[in-house]
């Protein structure tokens, strides 16, 4: 599989993804598959057996013993037929909901491994409600696709082959003008679904796709709509996006409903065909009446089939439309992936003194199309703390991101304790540092499973002793569940101090050798910023950590202070040598901040 673009799978990589499932169930789909062909099969045989019952009857007496022996042997004949059918397409179903349901599972489970590996910069781009819409969209409309192929067009396709056949050896006249007016049906329905139905129903799947995305992007941002009282206007968005899917809704359902509507009219003629030819035949003495019950009731089975079929066309071609997000997600390729033969990160801490070294890396954003950084050369000792400042922009965040690897370099190498990162698997790269971010997001799940995030074998008595590090242990005990407590989605239910002291414990308690802090106390209090800092203290024992810091008050302590503007370092020293120098950028940007100026103000 290669990187695509979105929205550019076609009815080949439909069909391409529905058996790449199938195949791993192949067994259980062919029996169930053969099981319901087996049971359409009886139906194109009863109308032998009712016309055979109306001869009989219509040949001889009342009171033909013959006759009535005749009458009987067909009716048993057809109560056969309808027993094999009920336990042909009984032992179907039995088989296909296995096989479906196991299905759906895979495409579920496959379509949330695949987002969650994708890169940072797609999930940067795309609205996560959006992604969730169209995996759970892209699956169910696959168990459609599923049903529909089984229980609706394989059936009817066995149906008019194998009624064609008894009609043709029957009565071959009828026969043949019964198989010439299905194949126009047949044309004519895939015609209207292709080339009508189809764009109507994808620009129908493409609003809703907006719709949902809109609606979650709402309500995870409920407490900014409140904060100013904008409900009202998320009201009227939401309406207005509501609105457009309507109208394209309604515009595809009504199209359909007026295929519908053409298709009626085609099986009228159809049947009116049927019954002029058999009649006519029977005038000139080469049908008998039973002919005509069997074309009579040969139509009202065929006719149940084909007036479904174009309903089978319909419900298939949205399916594979709604289905091409999911199918999109499953042929994409990031670019951010395990290299051929990648081998885990191991990190000895002491074998080396450069623990961490970036060589002539050269790297920008693809989206913005400009460089951010060109041959930038950075050795870090193992145990350092480092501390990266400067402007917004100037490359602060980018320097940690490709050291976790969400990005691909366009030029050098980042190395690890020797290792190469691109070569490095990306599951022990990023479990080997510890990010303790600005604003930390938490899962709706205990306190005790956040924590334990990053180590998640760890017992409750480490849990605690890590939370206790963190200064967070009493705050949590204060708490109806303790440890227990769910802290809502993304963590809303505690302060951001809380949170804060939360991650805190949760990187002490993953005890990675590689520890990055964005400005980890910036939404404490004084007081538990203190307490904080003694803590990070302790937790940057012997690990190499690196500080991106927005106040400077927070990095005296570094052992190294680099400095970026625009991508380059700039200057580099300790908190000390770096306010020695005159005209230090570093001294300026601390200056401001001591009288009170923002950091945008020194970019100025």
């Amino acid at each position: 599989m290669t990187p695509v673009k979105e929205n550019t799978a076609g009815y080949r990589d439909v069909l391409r993804f529905a058996a790449h499932y199938w195949r791993q169930g192949l067994r259980l789909g062919a029996a169930a598959a053969a099981l319901m062909m087996a049971a359409v099969t009886m139906d194109s045989i009863v109308p032998v057996y009712t016309g055979r019952i109306v001869d009989a009857m219509s040949r001889h007496g009342t009171h033909d013993a013959a006759a009535l022996r005749q009458a009987w042997a067909a009716f048993r004949g057809f109560i056969v037929l309808a027993l094999f059918n009920v336990a042909f397409r009984t032992g179907s179903m039995f088989c296909w909901n296995r096989f479906a349901v196991h299905n759906l599972y895979r495409i579920v489970t496959d379509g949330m491994r695949k987002v969650q590996r994708f890169s940072a910069d797609w999930h940067a781009n795309t609205f996560a409600g959006g992604t969730v819409r169209k995996i759970t969209r892209g699956m169910w409309a696959f168990d459609q696709f599923e049903d529909t192929i089984l229980m609706g067009l394989l059936p009817a396709v066995t149906i008019v082959i194998s009624i064609t056949a008894m009609l043709c050896t029957k009565l071959p006249l009828v026969g043949a003008a019964t198989a010439a007016l299905i194949v126009v049906y047949c044309a004519l329905n895939i015609w209207a679904s292709v080339k009508i139905l189809k764009p109507r129903f994808i620009a129908s799947a493409a609003q809703d796709t907006k719709m949902g995305a809109t609606l979650a992007d709402i309500i995870v941002g409920n407490p900014t709509v409140k904060s100013f009282g904008a409900e009202t206007r998320e009201e009227s968005l939401f309406g207005k996006v509501a609105a457009v899917w309507r109208e394209k809704a309604n515009i595809a359902w009504q199209t359909a409903l007026a295929a519908d509507g053409a298709r009626t009219l085609l099986r009228i003629f159809m049947n009116g065909v049927m019954l002029a030819l058999t009649i006519w035949l029977w005038h000139e003495g080469r049908a008998s009446p039973g002919d005509i019950v069997v074309v009579i009731t040969t139509f009202f089975i065929i006719g149940g089939y084909l007036r479904d079929i174009g309903m089978h066309i319909n419900h298939l071609q949205r399916s594979m439309s709604d289905m091409e997000d999911a199918v999109v997600f499953w042929m994409r390729e990031d670019d951010v992936v395990d290299a051929a033969g990648a081998k885990p990160l191991v990190v000895g801490r002491t074998r080396r003194p450069d623990l961490i070294s970036f060589a002539h890396v050269d790297f920008g954003y693809s989206a913005q199309g400009n460089r951010i950084y060109e041959d930038l050369c950075i050795d870090i000792a193992a145990g350092e703390r480092l501390a990266l400042v400067g402007p917004s922009g100037s490359g602060k965040s980018t320097f940690v991101k490709l050291l976790q690897r969400l990005y691909n370099l366009n030029g050098g190498r980042i190395l690890i304790d020797g290792q190469d990162i691109a070569q490095v698997t990306l599951e022990s790269l990023r479990q080997a540092i510890s990010l303790v971010p600005q604003d930390p997001i938490l899962f709706h799940r205990s306190l005790s499973d956040n924590i334990a995030y990053g180590s998640p074998q760890a017992t409750q008595e480490q849990i605690v002793a890590a939370a206790k590090k963190a200064y967070a242990h009493d705050f949590i005990m204060g708490l109806p569940l303790g440890y227990d407590t769910l802290v809502g989605e993304r963590g809303v239910k505690l302060s951001g101090g809380e949170r804060q002291r939360v991650a805190i414990a949760r990187a002490i308690l993953a005890d990675a050798p590689v520890l990055i802090l964005d400005e980890a106390t910036s939404s404490l209090d004084s007081v538990s910023e203190h307490y904080i800092q003694m803590a990070l203290a302790a937790l940057m024992e012997g690990r190499t950590t690196i500080t991106i810091a927005h106040r400077l008050s927070t990095i005296r302590q570094a052992d190294r202070i680099i400095v970026f503007n625009q991508g380059r370092i700039v200057e580099q020293g300790t908190h000390q040598s770096l306010l020695a120098r005159p005209d230090s950028h570093y001294k300026k940007l601390y200056e401001m901040q001591v009288s009170g100026l923002s950091e945008t103000a020194i970019v100025a």
